[in-house]
């Protein structure tokens, strides 16, 4: 492979790394692998073209048209000149795709799903700095400057996610650069003539490159972990869930079901919550995180709104009126320390709260928000809230709801399909109000609709996402509650998605313990003179309001978690379970709530973690057992001048193991003085050494050589030798991380 190859490939490597930062922020990697592929198609076109040669501006313009050509096929192809040739029809469809991408970044949470806009995006901006780091350093040979577009691509998925594992994207995107600078290095000296010292390994310079580019990347990744933060001020960020909220800042769209589907498919209902409380039945204690009011036809998130400081006691619910019941009660709860978030799950509506910590309040969702980094794990709060009763002859006879109610809560897109409405008028055919056709509704989808609870299905896409879960009747609690507050909107009535936990599992002392199962996602309704009222449309879950279900008695006690013991006064509450993280409904990442997000199952991270466990395993063991497979050959069958000149490399590159590296200017004889002097060898390891020298020099120079003796013996004397005289830390280093292993790589180098 000549050297403007090699710094080719290593282009391709350098930007692949720095678009894996972009990983996070779609789900799935496909368009990863298809990047990859098409750069390598566009360094190919410009390795021929520099073969040809080309003048260089000739061959970055002939990369950008196959660059072009290569979009076209993959993204606009039916729209295209034979297929393969952009026209106006093809220039249109690019720009429509890329402004539904800019639709779909504004729309969707991270990780959003890969629409086609989105995909066109991500590739063709991997394909675009691929070109410039491409011409940069290999067609105009600077390597250096390529760094830039590469910085910038990297940039962008650091800047937009909070991923654990940045550190390993900063990686990933540092060694590629890395290594476009050390090939770029290599090709220089090589037009100076041979790399010298090929035969030890690894030249002196370039060793120094290796070390001075560890050095630096390893800098790069400590040095920010003992800086202080920047907090506060003009680069704290704001609106984004609860991470540096100011003074009368605002809250923007937070993510609350994220991983709501991950939670649900956990093999194990880990404790994340428990509580203790005055109610007698806790069926109807929800915990409730956050309010989605915000339809845009494809995704249900939060609107933008002003977050203020924490009142001593929070403002009287909007529409509940003195004439319905209310039960005042008070929960006292502690989180689990595996489980953080930045909203406080609450009983809803909470009156006043008694938290620890800095909080926020949201005064339209009446949810609780953590300022600068707070979260809920290991805390312990008091709530007292009110639990509205209202009675079945209440809600019918309630009023219409005020204009701005009308005019904000019962939006709907002009995307949305036309069925979801006449699906809701059909449902509700015979109903004289609001209420009767809320709970025709929940009893259409809960019992008579012929609806399955499955946490493992994809309804629809986009805006057909709620169409399609209407024709498949399979989905779970999102989907529910999703598609029923749709349909409650097209029908006049106020509606919005509440997510947080249901009631919850009894204990037997007395305390109720929510579980990553519990994670749940229910409609909310509003009714003038009751308030927000909960609906309950998941089949098999939760427990359906006595409100909604008189008329049935069978299903008055569906889904009661039952009696939760005799003790219900509020107190001192047992530590909750530690048993691993809990979910995370109300997690602090930005975004919006999509019908057709993707999932996978909780049991996925120990898989990948026993799969990189595995590997690193393999990689720890490979050097030391191509090492004893080394000097097994060696010492083997052979002719005797084989058998000669293999124990002496043996013999050098144990010595090289333990301290000694090979001084190829010296003679067999003077090496071995210098070993036996370096490594403090006794007298017969001294003789043994001596006597490998002597056969080495015979098998070089003499005409007819002596027959070696046991020279197998004599280098195990030598090693054994330079063992004992060695200290623990090189005993263990000769045997885990030997330096002889360096020939492997430049081998390895070399056939490259």
């Amino acid at each position: 492979m000549n050297g403007a190859t090699r710094l080719a490939v290593c282009a391709v490597l350098a930007t692949a790394g720095a678009a894996s930062a972009l990983v996070p922020l779609v789900d799935g990697a496909s368009w990863l692998a298809d990047a990859v592929l098409l750069l390598a198609v566009q360094s190919a076109v410009g390795a021929l073209a520099r073969r040809v040669p080309l003048p260089r501006t000739a061959t970055v313009a002939l990369q950008a048209l196959a660059t072009l050509l290569l979009l076209t096929v993959v993204f606009v192809r039916d729209r295209a000149v034979a297929g393969l040739l952009p026209g106006p029809d093809a220039f249109r469809q690019f720009a429509e795709l890329l402004r539904q991408g800019g639709d779909d970044i504004g729309r969707y949470a991270i990780p959003a799903p890969a629409t086609p806009g989105i995909e066109l995006m991500l590739v063709g901006g991997v394909l675009a700095v691929g070109l410039a780091v491409d011409a940069l350093a290999v067609t105009f040979r600077h390597a250096a400057p390529a760094g830039m577009p590469l910085l910038a691509l990297y940039s962008v998925g650091a800047g937009l996610t909070r991923d654990a594992t940045d550190w390993l994207w900063f990686l990933a995107a540092a060694a590629g650069y890395l290594l476009l600078l050390l090939a770029e290095g290599r090709e220089r000296l090589t037009r100076w003539g041979r790399v010298f010292g090929e035969g030890s390994g690894a030249s002196a310079p370039a060793r120094t490159g290796r070390r001075i580019g560890v050095l630096a990347l390893g800098t790069a990744l400590a040095v920010p972990l003992v800086l202080p933060a920047i907090d506060g001020g003009l680069l704290s960020p704001r609106g984004r869930g609860g991470d540096g909220h100011g003074e009368g800042g605002t809250i923007s769209a937070v993510n609350p079901v994220v991983s709501l589907r991950d939670s649900l498919n956990q093999p194990e209902n880990r404790e994340v919550l428990r509580y203790r409380t005055s109610l007698e039945a806790p069926r109807d204690q929800y915990l409730r995180i956050v309010a989605l009011d915000h339809f845009d036809g494809r995704t249900w998130r939060p609107s933008e709104r002003q977050i203020t400081d924490l009142p001593e006691r929070l403002p009287a619910p909007a529409g509940l009126s003195p004439e319905v019941r209310t039960l005042r009660v008070t929960t006292s709860v502690a989180a689990s320390d595996t489980y953080a978030q930045t909203y406080l799950p609450l009983p809803f509506p909470a009156d006043s709260v008694r938290a620890d910590g800095r909080w926020r309040y949201e005064p339209e969702g009446r949810s609780l928000i953590g300022d600068h980094g707070q979260t809920t794990r290991g805390l312990r709060y008091q709530v007292t809230s009110l639990l509205p009763q209202p009675t079945a002859e209440q809600l019918a006879r309630a009023p219409e709801p005020p204009e701005r109610m009308r005019g904000e809560y019962t939006q709907v897109p002009a995307t949305l399909p036309e069925v979801v409405a006449r699906r809701a008028r059909e449902v509700t055919a015979g109903a004289g109000n609001a209420y009767e056709r809320a709970v025709k509704l929940q009893d259409w989808f809960a019992v008579s609709g012929g609806f399955q609870y499955d946490t493992g299905v994809r309804s629809g896409d986009g805006d057909d996402a709620i169409a399609s879960f209407l024709e498949a009747k399979r989905g779970f609690c999102v989907h529910f509650s999703f598609s029923m507050a749709a349909m409650a909107r097209t029908l006049g009535i106020p509606a919005r998605v509440a997510v947080g936990f249901t009631a919850g599992s009894p204990q037997g002392d007395g305390t109720m313990s929510v579980g990553s199962k519990d994670a749940h996602a229910w409609p909310e309704l509003y009714f003038e003179g009751a308030g927000w009222t909960r609906f309950e449309p998941t089949p098999s879950r939760g427990a359906p309001p006595e409100y909604t279900v008189t008329r049935d008695p069978s299903r008055a006690g569906a889904g009661d978690p039952g009696a939760p013991g005799p003790d219900r006064s509020p107190g001192t509450l047992p530590a909750p379970s530690r048993g691993g993280t809990g979910p995370t409904p109300g997690g602090a990442e930005a975004g919006s709530v999509s019908l057709d997000g993707s999932s996978s199952t909780g049991s996925a991270p120990v898989v990948w973690a026993a799969a990189a466990g595995a590997l690193l395993l393999v990689l720890f063991l490979a050097v030391p057992v191509w090492r004893v497979g080394i000097r097994a050959r060696r010492l083997g069958e052979g002719s005797p001048e084989e058998r000669t000149l293999a124990a002496w490399r043996e013999l050098t590159d144990s010595a090289w193991d333990y301290g000694i590296a090979p001084d190829r200017s010296r003679t067999p004889r003077g090496s071995v003085e210098r070993i036996v002097s370096a490594g403090a060898l006794d007298a017969a390891a001294a003789a043994a050494a001596g006597r490998v020298a002597t056969a080495v020099e015979g098998a070089l120079y003499a005409p007819r050589p002596v027959p070696p003796g046991d020279l197998a013996g004599d280098v195990a004397l030598v090693r054994a030798g330079l063992r004992t005289s060695a200290g623990r830390v090189a005993r263990v280093r000769a045997v885990l991380a030997p330096p002889s292993a360096r020939q492997l790589v430049a081998r390895l180098r070399r056939r490259g």
